[in-house]
């Protein structure tokens, strides 16, 4: 499900829906400048591939490049991972006088507190 140009009550009830039935939803919106984009994947698995690390022998080659390991482009591994994403009611919903909040804060863009 898709949705824009919709007041807040709305999404968040359209998304507690999807959540509830595992239906991935999407809402965003564009006020001149400034927009916003959230997705809710519930319970999304995926196969990342993964580039494995050949590590350089001692005494090989000279210079600095020894000590660092090196990508072997011809080896990789396939790892299944998994995300919950959380639904848009929890959130719009941090309290951000918390510790674990203040350290978030700051990587948080200002834009987000201007469309709150």
């Amino acid at each position: 499900v898709c949705l824009t140009c919709c007041s807040r009550d709305v999404m968040v009830k359209i998304d507690q829906i999807c959540h509830k039935n595992s239906v991935k939803f999407f809402t965003g919106d564009v006020f001149g400048y400034h927009g916003y984009m959230f997705a809710d994947l519930g319970e999304h698995e995926f196969v990342e591939e993964k580039t494995k690390v050949a590590k350089v022998s001692p005494g090989v080659e000279d210079g600095p490049d020894t000590k660092k390991a090196k990508l072997d482009s011809s080896e990789t591994t396939m790892v299944k991972k998994r995300v919950v994403f959380c639904p848009l009611k929890e959130a719009l919903a941090v309290d951000w006088s918390g510790e674990k909040a203040k350290a978030a804060l700051k990587r948080t863009a200002p834009d987000y507190f201007l469309l709150q």
